[in-house]
């Protein structure tokens, strides 16, 4: 049972994440695993990755809503890169479970670093606007969704610095629609790796309460607070990538044996 300290740094880790994602709009669900082993406390990694995937699951369906609305979601494409997905999600998290805890975190350090790097490089909104799915770009939506899913599912994170430019590179479609698209694909790999994991007892369902109801309220500061710094997307960018980076370090010192 997690005790009440524990219990208000799930909140306001869980409205780190949320306030990130809504300002910036990715890469803050990487500090969600991190988060969950190093300041609330959480002593079995695969409890912590089991317990995230939910609140990535949560806080990407929350944002398709705002996309769908706004009609920013190519359906047929998300739908079959979401579908292979899964099954590689199902698979990257059962090989997760597998792995020793701590090496887990280490590999996982060495992803936040990706992460961070690429929240610092732009993205092009060029595209084209009116793609559809076909036999062309099928076989590419089937095979990227496969190994997106399968790094998902094994690292329990959404993956959209991923299946962004994934979808992009398969599609061709313009950054705003694989944005929106992007979300049915970790909405999905999120709820298989969280089932997967829950199948094995390795979920804290108050916690992952606590973390989702923390998401929400910071998503909403951040979505409130992103129209305001619009204009300074790119510092926050680096802003962002420089938490993601120290995170990174900070555990890889850790699994180390340094601290």
């Amino acid at each position: 049972m997690l005790s009440l300290t524990q219990g208000a740094f799930g909140l306001a880790s869980g409205s780190l994440v949320g306030f990130s994602l809504g300002l910036v709009g990715g890469g803050g669900s990487i500090l969600a695993v991190p988060l969950l082993v190093y300041l609330v406390g959480v002593s079995d990694p695969h409890v912590a990755i089991g317990t995230s995937a939910i609140a990535v699951a949560a806080n990407a369906a929350a944002n398709l809503f705002n996309h769908a609305r706004a009609g920013n979601v190519k359906w047929r494409c998300a739908s079959v890169f979401a579908f292979a997905g899964v099954a590689g999600a199902f698979l990257g998290s059962t090989l997760g479970k597998i792995v020793e805890g701590q090496k887990l975190l280490a590999l996982f350090a060495i992803v936040m670093m990706v992460v961070g790097t690429l929240m610092l490089k732009g993205r092009s909104g060029a595209g084209e606007p009116s793609v559809r799915l076909n036999r062309k770009n099928l076989p590419k939506l089937l095979a990227l969704g496969l190994v997106t899913g399968a790094l998902s599912g094994f690292f329990g994170i959404g993956g959209g610095f991923l299946i962004v430019p994934a979808l992009i590179a398969a599609t061709g479609m313009p950054i705003l629609y694989a944005v929106g698209s992007s979300l049915v694909a970790v909405t999905a790999f999120g709820l298989t790796t969280a089932v997967n994991y829950a199948l094995s007892g390795l979920v804290d369902w108050y916690l992952a309460a606590l973390f989702v109801s923390g998401g929400v309220l910071g998503g909403l500061f951040g979505a409130r607070s992103a129209s305001s710094l619009a204009g300074r997307k790119g510092a926050l960018n680096a802003v962002f990538a420089a938490l993601i980076f120290a995170v990174a370090i900070y555990t890889l010192v850790r699994n180390l044996g340094f601290v």
